[in-house]
């Protein structure tokens, strides 16, 4: 299991540590690093900008959503790094949810799964330095409309690689499984190696897929796991909770909310109901209250770092090739020791 860096996205701003992060990472032999965006700060420019000071780590984007551009545009972005990076560039790339894709981009979101299908089709068209062509439900290359004049175009810059990995964001079963089917590899925001059996499931059906891409073996689950070094158990659990709140509780509409979903499926169902009741209510704390400890545990290594070596033997038993790891620089250094 190779171990990546969490960057994530911004909130009000940069995180003034990030390019010491960075460092200490490579330093300490981590394989990647990784960015993210929601709707305020992109991933492609921190990347980028802290991508420049590495000189051996992987640059994944974690992820770049589809709808925040057309195929082409995220396909010339990922060529362009990938040969300033020399070779290092990995683009994960998701379909967001309702609340974000039309309340954000102004972007339907029906139909993700189609969505996503044709998009990758045009990025591995591009990679491969083809002229771009496509008719399809979602996406049309040239417009078949408009000035009448466009005509298929193939990326001027010769790509450094033309199998550049696409990694696909899934939580749903349906898209896990066509993760498997069409990408390079799986990004699961919130897993639980409990239920390793279940996502092992989703990842056969889409491998056993007439023209599946990959197979188990050369097929990267690339997984952000959080964690807080502390010898109150409770006390580094509090670190992670605000942010399941507002996964469970605030990110995505009532009845539509994936991140909701994952955990229900784990059994909490009544407790997912009670976080997002109190989120949409406003009470933010209390909804953060409301996650319990053996759901933090779930999908987290939290607390002394003797329980946190012995909770790490199920991340190595999982499916998971990476573990991109959120937290500070003493974090890093348990994870990097326990893991090496």
């Amino acid at each position: 299991m190779r171990l990546g860096l969490a960057l994530g996205y911004w909130g009000a701003g940069p995180d003034p540590a990030a390019a010491e992060r960075v460092a200490a990472a490579e330093d300490l032999g981590f394989d990647s690093i990784w960015t993210a965006e929601a709707y305020g700060s992109d991933a492609l420019t921190p990347l980028a900008w802290l991508g420049a000071r590495t000189s051996r780590v992987r640059l994944g984007t974690s992820v770049v959503q589809m709808s925040a551009r057309t195929p082409t545009a995220t396909a010339m972005a990922a060529l362009t790094l990938d040969h300033l990076s020399g070779g290092r560039m990995v683009l994960g790339i998701g379909a967001s949810g309702p609340q974000v894709v039309e309340g954000w981009y102004g972007q339907p979101y029906p139909k993700p799964l189609a969505r996503t299908r044709e998009y990758v089709q045009i990025l591995r068209s591009a990679f491969a330095r083809e002229r771009v062509e496509f008719a399809g439900e979602h996406y049309a290359i040239p417009h078949p409309g408009g000035a009448g004049l466009g005509k298929p175009l193939r990326p001027t810059v010769h790509p450094l690689r033309t199998d550049l990995p696409i990694l696909l964001a899934a939580e749903g079963p349906k898209n896990v499984a066509l993760a498997a089917e069409i990408a390079d590899g799986w990004q699961p925001l919130f897993y639980a190696p409990r239920h390793d059996a279940f996502y092992r499931d989703c990842l056969t059906e889409g491998f056993a897929r007439s023209g599946a891409r990959r197979t188990a073996d050369d097929f990267e689950v690339v997984c952000m796991v959080q964690v807080v070094v502390d010898e109150d158990v409770d006390a580094a659990a509090d670190r992670i909770r605000p942010m399941l709140a507002l996964y469970i509780g605030g990110m995505g509409a009532k009845g539509v909310n994936f991140h909701y979903d994952v955990f229900a499926r784990m059994g909490y169902e009544d407790e997912c109901a009670r976080i997002q009741e109190s989120y949409l209510a406003g009470r933010k704390d209390e909804a953060a209250a409301a996650v319990p400890l053996s759901m933090v545990e779930q999908i987290a290594l939290v607390g002394p770092r003797g329980k946190i070596a012995e909770e790490l033997d199920s991340w190595r038993n999982s499916l998971v090739t990476t573990m991109v790891v959120g937290g500070g620089r003493a974090e890093l250094e348990v994870v990097a020791e326990l893991v090496g």
